[in-house]
């Protein structure tokens, strides 16, 4: 009998492959076992019966079916210890790998000096690892620096390691966050406004303008009137404003909180006492001009 070659599969629903058969139209095991490690057998559907049939073996030489191999895929026999073997040894190294891989993200750096470039930005970052990213946002009229950038690295544990520390860039305090869009990218886009409580009197709309374009271009502020020991910033990126929820600030020495600015039909009393207690639960003075009554006041959001 002419030498031919069978079709070998590891699995029915894979591209086979060709395997050479002997002189005699048998084929070795060994010949199976070159191509597919750990291969005891052969089995194939049968065409009439649509069931699974192995392959006769005899001393490591594998026989056609009625002498014919015809045109059919054949599997691959395993033993079922060293199956489920490799099949947890690939599944423990999928979980090894993907634990130890995990995609780096742009980073947001706040408080950036006017003065500081790119470059400035690339050569501090990269005292921490590979950088492969650094970007200054800047006004697209005037090219000046909006006070905030962005920075990638190569390396997700200096990613983690960057984000746990403050850094000092040019003389200033910056912190690098991890933007909300990035933490949760299914959620919509959130407002370019904050909420900042526990102001005093003595803040004007300057005061909170000249201290916030540390951060970001500012685009409005606004303190209601009469005063309430709160305000509203709102900046060009919404970005910049939802890395700023959540801090504590200090703004003309006084301990403010920012946060999320509440929607219009909120609660007015509930945002007045988070505008005159703040998180931290204490009184700004509120009604300090009024004589020191302690009369209530009704008051409504603008």
């Amino acid at each position: 009998m002419s030498e031919l070659y069978i079709r070998v599969a590891e699995d029915e629903n894979e591209e086979p492959m060709e395997i050479p058969s002997e002189d005699d139209g048998t084929v070795l095991l060994s010949s199976v076992a070159a191509q597919f490690p750990g291969a005891c057998g052969l089995r194939y559907r049968n065409p009439e019966s649509q069931c699974m049939r192995g392959v006769r073996l005899v001393e490591g030489v594998l026989h056609a079916p009625e002498n014919d191999w015809g045109n059919l895929v054949y599997v691959v026999n395993y033993p079922k210890d060293n199956k489920r073997k490799m099949e947890e040894i690939d599944a423990a190294s999928a979980v090894k790998i993907k634990r130890g891989f995990q995609k780096t993200s742009d980073l947001i750096v706040l408080g950036l000096p006017w003065k500081t470039t790119e470059q400035d930005l690339k050569d501090y970052f990269s005292t921490f690892g590979e950088v492969i990213m650094v970007q200054v946002k800047r006004d697209a009229k005037t090219g000046n620096s909006k006070g905030f950038g962005f920075v990638r690295f190569a390396d997700y544990e200096m990613q983690t390691k960057v984000i746990a520390q403050r850094h000092m860039i040019d003389g200033r305090w910056c912190d690098c966050k991890l933007p909300n869009s990035k933490v949760c990218p299914d959620e919509p886009m959130r407002s370019r406004k904050i909420f900042v409580g526990r102001c005093t009197e003595d803040m004007t709309t300057d005061d909170l303008r000249q201290y916030f374009m540390q951060y970001g271009e500012v685009t409005d502020v606004f303190i209601p009137k009469p005063f309430r020991a709160f305000a509203f910033v709102t900046f060009a990126d919404d970005q910049v404003a939802q890395a700023l929820c959540g801090e504590d600030l200090i703004i003309k020495g006084v301990s403010v909180h920012i946060s999320n600015a509440e929607p219009k039909h909120n609660n007015s009393r509930q945002m007045m006492d988070r505008g005159r207690f703040g998180a931290g639960g204490f009184s700004q003075g509120y009604g300090s001009n009024r004589g020191g009554s302690s009369a209530s006041c009704k008051v409504s959001l603008i």
